[in-house]
């Protein structure tokens, strides 16, 4: 089994451009990170990696850290894959490499008269394009676990579209699936990787796109479901949830979802939500206008509204517009659980920028960072989808809906073990599974033993090989804030 691995030093970093107002970076100098071992990939083989190492374990507090947890937020980005930004970042299962240290894929390129293949490459453009990546672009980008699909899925994509960000558009004339960025494109995640914990084998959740994707983060699960308000109807559907009607208004989801278990513990939580423009339509049209995105209208990053459960429980008014997180950190009154879904603009879904998304994000952490809820709080920094980038890990089948392609994962907290590669098997449910331990009693959703009846197939969070608490050891003397610069 390979182990957690800790990763000695700290970057030094240095001010980088954004865009916006808010946001900010920060460059790294390079880290001194240690060879983690075996680069064998345990997510193929179905292994269960284990904390090991000299990382520790939860501390004598236990499981949950006697209280010192009392805020989780999960901030959720857009469209990277683990490889494409952590790729190369030391003792994490990066590219594959060869005995001379160049990259050892080459996937074959099906536009090439000549048969000509194309390995992984820096890129250092601040715009990419990425490829499609809906649930019939996963299953060949996959390839039967030979993972050399990417450059013909992206190749396949349509161009031209009318919304640049439909998930079956390529969203420019280069294909560029295939390119990596480095702690010189993205200093500020990199930073926090090097002084927090990195997950290098953490998957989406289901093997499709963002609007399944956004219910399986709430829900642990994406279905279809024949009778209205009827969740004994609902089965496993990761192209056109709910009712079958695009993501919106028209749309709802019956099964029960993580906020029916906090109402009924009486635990706190928000859904804050970045406003603007919409990528994705609302759905997977051939053709159509970017939609706004608004708190009290109900979208493809923005589904919770739609669920029976939240109607049900009168909790719509969670649902929030972003400037209530910066409120409510300064006022005192963040909630137990929160999560926090861009505008397209700061989302990094391409074709917007790395460098927009990463000083939104920034900012966000430095709120927290700079106020006297760090003490208590837990982050999760993620990304819903692969969005077409090149990853080499095959990601394990657990059931029908997923898992789905890896993307990165960084766990921020005073408490967490500084400088940690997590090695463990996880999925997006390991943040329902975390939020259920310390706020629920380790509660599932469960049709079981929940309260309320669903026809989901698995319960997700007992599917899961490693467990995020594991990262943590409450015992240690707190972590210090890592405020990056704006600019």
């Amino acid at each position: 089994m390979r182990p957690i691995h800790r990763i000695s030093g700290v970057a030094a970093c240095a001010v980088a451009a954004v865009l916006l107002t808010r946001c900010g970076g920060s460059q790294s100098s390079g880290g001194d990170g240690v060879d983690a071992g075996d680069e064998a990939s345990d997510a193929a083989s179905g292994a269960e990696p284990g904390p090991g190492g000299d990382a520790g374990d939860a501390g004598s507090d236990g499981a949950i850290g006697a209280g010192k947890i009392q805020h989780v937020i999960v901030i959720m980005q857009e469209n990277r894959s683990f490889d494409h930004y952590f790729g190369t970042y030391p003792g994490a299962e990066g590219i594959p490499r060869e005995a001379d240290g160049g990259f050892a894929p080459c996937l074959p390129d099906p536009n090439s008269d000549a048969g000509a293949c194309v390995r992984p490459f820096h890129l250092t453009t601040d715009k990419n394009y990425g490829g499609p990546h809906g649930a019939k672009n996963a299953i060949l980008c996959i390839g039967n676990g030979k993972m050399d699909g990417f450059i013909a899925n992206a190749e396949v994509g349509k161009k031209g579209c009318a919304d640049p960000n439909d998930p079956n558009c390529v969203n420019g004339t280069l294909v560029d699936v295939m390119g990596f960025h480095t702690e010189q494109e993205i200093p500020n995640y990199w930073a926090y990787a090097q002084n927090f914990v990195l997950n290098d084998h953490m998957f989406q959740p289901n093997a499709s796109w963002s609007f399944p994707q956004h219910l399986y983060m709430v829900s642990g699960w994406s279905a279809r479901c024949t009778t209205p308000n009827d969740p004994s109807t609902c089965t496993t559907e990761l192209t056109a949830p709910g009712n079958g009607k695009p993501a919106g208004p028209g749309n709802e989801y019956p099964w029960t979802d993580i906020t029916y278990l906090l109402h009924h513990a009486g635990v706190s939580w928000k859904y804050y939500l970045g406003e603007g423009d919409d990528p994705h339509c609302g759905g997977d049209p051939d053709d159509c206008q970017p939609t706004q995105i608004n708190a009290k209208v109900p979208s493809i990053w923005n589904v919770l509204p739609q669920f029976d459960t939240v109607k049900e429980d009168g909790e719509t008014g969670n649902i929030v517009e972003m400037d209530a997180f910066y409120q409510d950190v300064a006022t005192g009154k963040l909630p137990a659980v929160s999560w926090i879904a861009p505008a397209g603009i700061v989302s990094e879904h391409p074709a917007s920028l790395v460098s927009a998304g990463q000083g939104y994000v920034t900012a966000l952490i430095n709120t927290i960072m700079k106020s006297p809820l760090w003490s208590s709080t837990v982050i999760f920094l993620t990304w819903d989808d692969w969005g077409g980038f090149y990853d080499h890990v095959a990601p394990p089948k657990v059931d029908d809906g997923g898992y789905g392609l890896r993307v990165p994962g960084l766990v921020i907290s005073p408490w967490v073990k500084k400088g940690t590669i997590d090695h463990q098997v996880l999925s997006h449910d390991a943040y329902l599974k975390f939020i259920e331990d310390v706020f629920l009693g380790g509660q599932r959703l469960d049709p079981a033993t929940d309260g309320r009846k669903d026809s989901r197939p698995t319960v997700r969070e007992n599917l899961l090989k490693g467990d995020l608490i594991n990262d943590f050891d409450f015992a240690q003397t707190p972590l210090p804030p890592l405020v990056l610069p704006l600019k």
